[in-house]
């Protein structure tokens, strides 16, 4: 006789979702670990448009590809291959057909490029059969959101209806962005705290160094990150700079009831995406939910609801860092550097605190917005982004020597962080380089960043 599966707890008390979150904790450093994301613009290469889901030349396509060469395991949505996955690491697409490599949780630096190569060498095998090549910028340069593809996953069809009710650049974000993420680890819920403090308030000048979305449909569009800028004006329940989080009495409990009344997208049901747009958490954990009358929802309810919230730090059962534009295989290697510099070091954690802890959540604020338009020449506390950059800069550096984490030849992982002092030290952003380029020998024509930014 068949086996019934055992139907998930429902969680019906507050204490439920907390008790998720402080599955984090790693109180043992050794089990630390870096894990990186990077999204990218696939388009074709003969035409410069970007690459539908289906066709032979498709998304699709791509994906099985990939399958059938290397050996990752498709992950399916009905009839249609919508992700791959390879023991901790796996392959995902964004709405609009950015591909995003969500890497496995590795223990240094090392590795992390190591495995940034060898995505992007197996998708150059792949992909250049289908002519089919990668753009790494923090948004499309050329297409309008009209001639965007859009992916057959539910869930977006689900945020995309949904977006048009609550920001004005909802759908940029979800069709016409990519970026480069960083998870980290903490040791305690008072680790979690600082590091989340600290990670919030350098988000900005992440976004400065990494600043690399300056074109739209063919045009400048008068931004350095046009990506940054689309986040302010996204949806304000579920994204920005939380200022909770300094206040007295922050934790997991804290997080949880703001995370608790973020409106819904959806809830996954037999293999289905439930419009639960804009209903509520609270709700659904009474039993009152009118999308699905008299159910209650699971841990794995939770756990993707708390995908679907987007502040510039998201807490999970472990810290997300959300502020970079992508942008070439170096800057790829470079954020989780920066990161892990500054938040695995208690040295260079407390002197990244000593830097921010008397900015105010105005200034947090004012900072975040004033960056998209003016990078590394944004004014803080009568000095600018440029001055905190090479400031942390330096701190993040002593962090990565603290950590001694050697490749094969002896190197630490240091030099990660090389093109990032460069920006620091002549503040220049990378889309400062792109707009002299397009000004000049591009002659104000968007598609040669098409070869000088592809991977």
């Amino acid at each position: 006789m068949a086996k019934t599966k055992e139907k998930a707890p429902a969680l019906t008390d507050f204490r439920d979702l907390v008790a998720h979150l402080e599955k984090g904790p790693k109180p043992d450093r050794s089990k630390w670990r870096i894990g990186t994301e990077h999204e990218k613009f696939a388009f074709y290469r003969d035409t410069l448009e970007p690459v539908p889901f289906e066709g032979e030349r498709g998304i699709g396509a791509l994906l099985k590809g990939l399958a059938n060469s290397y050996g990752w395991t498709p992950v399916f949505e009905g009839d249609n291959i919508i992700a791959l996955k390879q023991g901790m690491a796996s392959i995902t697409l964004e709405p609009g057909g950015q591909f995003e490599l969500s890497g496995a949780p590795l223990e240094h630096l090392h590795q992390t490029c190591s495995e940034t190569g060898t995505h992007l060498a197996q998708l150059r095998d792949v992909a250049g059969k289908l002519g089919i090549a990668f753009l790494g910028l923090g948004f499309s340069p050329k297409w309008a959101l009209e001639e965007t593809p859009i992916m057959p996953k539910g869930r977006y069809k689900i945020m995309r209806d949904y977006m048009g009710k609550v920001g004005r650049l909802g759908r940029q974000m979800m069709f016409r962005s990519c970026t480069v993420q960083t998870n980290l680890d903490f040791a305690s819920e008072a680790d979690m705290v600082k590091k989340f403090r600290v990670a919030l308030a350098l988000q900005p000048i992440a976004t400065a160094l990494f600043a690399n979305s300056p074109f739209a449909e063919g045009r400048l569009n008068g931004f350095l990150s046009y990506r940054a800028h689309v986040w302010t004006d996204t949806d304000p329940d579920r994204t920005g700079m939380l200022p909770f989080v300094f206040e007295e009495g922050m934790g997991f409990e804290r997080y949880a009831a703001y995370a608790l009344d973020v409106p819904m997208y959806f809830a996954y049901r037999d293999g289905k995406y439930v419009d639960c747009s804009g209903l509520s958490f609270r709700d659904f954990m009474a039993g009152k939910l009118s999308a699905l009358p008299g159910e209650r929802p699971t841990e794995k309810d939770w756990e993707d609801h708390l995908t679907t919230i987007f502040p510039e730090v998201r807490l999970k059962t472990f810290l997300e860092m959300r502020g970079a534009d992508a942008g070439p295989w170096s800057r790829l290697c470079a954020l989780p550097a920066f990161w892990a510099g500054i938040l695995y070091c208690d040295a260079a954690l407390e002197a990244a605190w000593s830097l921010v802890k008397s900015w105010t959540a105005e200034e947090r604020e004012s900072l975040r917005r004033a960056v998209p338009v003016l990078g590394l020449k944004a004014p803080i506390k009568g000095v600018t982004v440029r001055d905190i950059a090479q400031a942390t800069l330096a701190i993040s550096r002593q962090g990565l020597k603290s950590r001694a984490m050697l490749d094969s030849s002896g190197m630490d992982e240091t030099h990660f962080l090389g093109e990032l002092d460069d920006i620091a030290a002549t503040g220049v952003t990378p889309a400062e380089r792109l707009i002299e380029r397009f000004n000049t020998e591009w002659r104000r024509d968007v598609r040669p960043a098409f070869e000088a930014c592809a991977y």
